[in-house]
C-alpha cells in the first residue's frame, strides 16, 4: 500500500508540472541577429551587382557588334558606321577605338559631298508680288510627312519666302548660353520654326552661345568674320535663298538680309551636288531649300530613333529635288533637329536632355 501511494504522489506531481508547462505563455521566435537595415543593405549590393553585370554584358555586345561592322566583309557598312559617328558631337571617339586618326580622314574623303565653288544664280528663282497674294495663297503653310528606307521627317513649305528669317538671343559668346528655338518662337511670336547654323560643341556639351561662321540678320553682320570664308545660307533681300562659298564681306555685297554657316550645299541652280560613297552618315538632318516660285522647302527629319534611324546627305538630295527645289543646303543636324509649329515640337527631338539651346534658328511669321 505505502508503493501505492508513493506511484500515486509521484503520478500527481508529474501530472501537475504537465499543467504547469502547458500554461507558460509561448516564447516569441528568435529573432533574427541580422538588422534589417544591413539585410536592405545587402539587398541593395546585389541589385546594384545585377545592373552593373547586366550593362557590362550589353556594352560587350554592342562593342563585339561595332567590331563586327567594323572588320567584317561589308565596307560600306563599315564607311556607314564611321560617318555616321564622326558626324557627332559627342560619339566621335568610337570611330577611333577600331580605326587611327589616318584610317578615318580616308573614310570620310571618300563618303562625302564634293564641295562646289557655284553659287546661286538669282535670275532663276521668281519671287512671287503682294498683287500675286490671291492667285497664290502667300498665306499658306503646309507640312507634308517625308520618308525613306532608314528616315521619317516633315517637310514644310512656305509660300510666301519673306516670311522666313533668321532669330538670334540677344548675344553671343564662348560663355553664354543660346536659346531654344521654342523660346525664340514664343519671344517673337512666330508660327514655326527649326534650328539653324552650327556652333561650338566640344564633345556635345557646348552652351549653344557661340556660332560657327557667320550671322547676318536684318542685313547686319552680327558675327562672324568679313574676311572668312564659309559655307553661307541666308535669303536676301528680295527673299531669294542663297547658297554657297563666300566671306562675310561678299555675302553682304550680295545684299543678303538674313544668313547663317553650315552646310554642305545640297542643291544648286537646279543641280545636284555630286556626293562621294555613302554620302554622309545616318543622323537627325535639318535642311532648307527653295522653289522657283519662290516658295521656300522646310524639312526635319528624325534620327537615331526607333521609327527613324536617319538620313544622309543622299536621301537629303532626293527630297528636295523631289519636291522641287532649285537651290538647297544642309543646316546644323543631330540632337539640334526639330521642327516647332503653333508651339507644338512636331518631330522627335534625339537629344537625351531635351531641346538644345542654340545660336540661331529659322523662324517662319
Amino acid at each position: 500500500m505505502e508503493n501505492m501511494t508513493y506511484w500515486n504522489e509521484n503520478e500527481s506531481k508529474t501530472e501537475s508540472l504537465r499543467e504547469t508547462e502547458s500554461t507558460k505563455p509561448e516564447q516569441p521566435a528568435c529573432k533574427s541577429k541580422k538588422p534589417r537595415k544591413k539585410r536592405t543593405a545587402v539587398l541593395a549590393k546585389r541589385i546594384a551587382l545585377c545592373l552593373l553585370s547586366l550593362l557590362c554584358s550589353v556594352l560587350i555586345f554592342a562593342f563585339a557588334g561595332m567590331a563586327i561592322i567594323c572588320y567584317g566583309p561589308s565596307e560600306a557598312a563599315r564607311d556607314l558606321f564611321v560617318v555616321s559617328v564622326m558626324e557627332t558631337s559627342a560619339a566621335k571617339f568610337l570611330a577611333h577605338l577600331y580605326f587611327s586618326e589616318e584610317e578615318v580622314e580616308a573614310i570620310l574623303a571618300n563618303n562625302a559631298v564634293k564641295e562646289t565653288q557655284e553659287i546661286t544664280d538669282e535670275a532663276l528663282v521668281t519671287i512671287p508680288q503682294p498683287e500675286d497674294a490671291q492667285a497664290l495663297d502667300l498665306n499658306g503653310l503646309e507640312i507634308v510627312d517625308v520618308k525613306g528606307n532608314t528616315f521619317k521627317g516633315k517637310m514644310m513649305i512656305v509660300n510666301d519666302p519673306s516670311r522666313v528669317y533668321v532669330a538670334t538671343p540677344p548675344r553671343f559668346g564662348a560663355n553664354v548660353a543660346g536659346m531654344r528655338v521654342s523660346e525664340m518662337v514664343e519671344r517673337d511670336g512666330a508660327i514655326a520654326g527649326v534650328n539653324a547654323g552650327g556652333f561650338a560643341d566640344e564633345g556635345g556639351m557646348g552652351l549653344g552661345g557661340q556660332p560657327l561662321g557667320i550671322v547676318i540678320k536684318e542685313s547686319e553682320l552680327v558675327y562672324g568674320s568679313p574676311s572668312t570664308s564659309s559655307t553661307v545660307i541666308g535669303f536676301d533681300e528680295e527673299n531669294r535663298l542663297i547658297v554657297g562659298q563666300m566671306t562675310g564681306e561678299q555675302a553682304l555685297e550680295r545684299r543678303l538680309r538674313d544668313a547663317v554657316s553650315f552646310g554642305p550645299v545640297l542643291v544648286v541652280n537646279g543641280e545636284p551636288a555630286e556626293v562621294n560613297g555613302t554620302g554622309g552618315g545616318l543622323n537627325p538632318r535639318t535642311a532648307i531649300g527653295q522653289r522657283k516660285d519662290g516658295a521656300v522647302l522646310i524639312l526635319v527629319v528624325d534620327g537615331r530613333q526607333a521609327h527613324s534611324i536617319g538620313a544622309t546627305y543622299n536621301d537629303l538630295v532626293d527630297v528636295m529635288l523631289q519636291f522641287g527645289a532649285i537651290n538647297a543646303a544642309n543646316l546644323d543636324g543631330g540632337s539640334s533637329s526639330l521642327m516647332i509649329y503653333e508651339n507644338e515640337i512636331i518631330t522627335t527631338c534625339a537629344s537625351l536632355y531635351g531641346p538644345r539651346k542654340l545660336p540661331t534658328a529659322i523662324l517662319v511669321k
